[in-house]
């Protein structure tokens, strides 16, 4: 199984991605040929070598015609429009879209308003959308099956954006990384961005150590800026080697709730949870501290979805309250 592993010693965004990629081998040619299936104009990808702190890598440029794109607001059901419209392959769709979702889900939750509500800003968001949909179809182009990345620096300090300023990690970024391990050496500003992390964030099953590979390539991705460390992402690629073929680790969250022994509409209540992708669902009798006959609820998702489950339990069930952890969960490879 050929697997990828983004070491974020200096962070991570949208072009470092890209640029680690090109750096390890994905020519820009084949970007753009995948980025062509989404039948937008009036922007173009390039790529430059660079030295960043005497490390070398290759910093992908994104130029977009301003007086073209500035006309166009776009929220999330655009991007969802012109992402479902394209003649990318399926899980690359899928991939893109749910990235984009959680993306709109932070600023949402950040911003206290609904993601309906939430734009992508002018320019920005042509930005984000070749960022993202050629992570995800550049990984697919270099038949990398499994992701994994490190534990996420973020910076620290503050960031000026478009609200002004805000405190680094990003308030969107803190949100996309809940669940996630991430550190902060001191280094002044911003080195992991919404983008990046909401990325990085989705296409990963597991945080931590690098995973045992043959390494076959390594790609660095330069960003813009100019911290005190080499501003550079790494990719490592390569096989991985035979005791990881048969399963995998992850982290999940685990959700328990106390109903009634009588609660109404069980089916829906777990159709609608398998539905909003709950990776289980399972009622388990027991006797209440009133000796009551009761019934503890448990649902296992992924992280992310931990505020999509916590709003829908506390909305639609009788329950005052609940707990949830992280847990560990192996299992075999498909």
């Amino acid at each position: 199984m050929r697997i990828a592993y983004f070491d974020c010693f200096a962070g991570a965004s949208g072009d470092m991605i890209l640029g680690a990629l090109i750096d390890s081998g994905l020519t820009v040619e084949r970007l753009k040929r995948e980025l062509a299936k989404l039948h937008l104009s009036h922007y173009d990808v390039q790529a430059e070598k660079v030295i960043k702190k005497g490390l070398g890598g290759s910093r992908a440029i994104i130029t977009v015609d301003e007086d073209h794109h500035c006309h166009h607001h776009r929220r999330l059901h655009h991007i969802e429009e012109i992402i479902g419209g394209s003649s990318l392959d399926e899980p690359v769709k899928q991939k893109s879209l749910d990235i984009f979702r959680r993306l709109a889900e932070a600023e949402a939750k950040v911003h206290r308003t609904s993601i309906d509500h939430i734009h992508f800003h002018e320019v920005g968001a042509m930005d984000a959308i070749i960022d993202v949909v050629g992570a995800v179809a550049g990984l697919a182009a270099m038949e990398i099956q499994r992701i994994y990345c490190s534990p996420l620096h973020v910076g620290t300090g503050t960031v000026k954006c478009a609200h002004g300023i805000l405190p680094v990690p990003a308030p969107a970024t803190a949100e996309l990384i809940k669940g996630k391990p991430f550190y902060s050496t001191g280094v002044q500003g911003e080195l992991l961005t919404p983008t990046g992390a909401a990325i990085l964030t989705t296409i990963s099953c597991g945080f931590g150590p690098s995973p045992a590979m043959t390494l076959e390539q390594i790609g660095y991705g330069a960003g813009t800026s100019e911290p005190d460390i080499p501003n550079l992402l790494r990719v490592l690629i390569g096989e991985a080697q035979d005791e990881l073929k048969d399963y995998e680790k992850e982290r999940i969250a685990v959700f328990e709730i106390i109903a009634d022994e009588n609660t109404q509409a069980e089916d829906y209540l777990i159709d609608r949870m398998l539905e909003m992708g709950a990776l289980d669902v399972f009622l388990s009798p027991i006797r209440t501290k009133k000796n009551n006959h009761g019934k503890v609820v448990t649902i296992t998702c992924q992280p992310h979805l931990v505020e999509r489950f916590t709003g829908f339990l506390l909305r639609e069930t009788a329950a005052t309250g609940l707990r949830w952890r992280l847990d560990n969960r192996i299992k075999a490879r498909a």
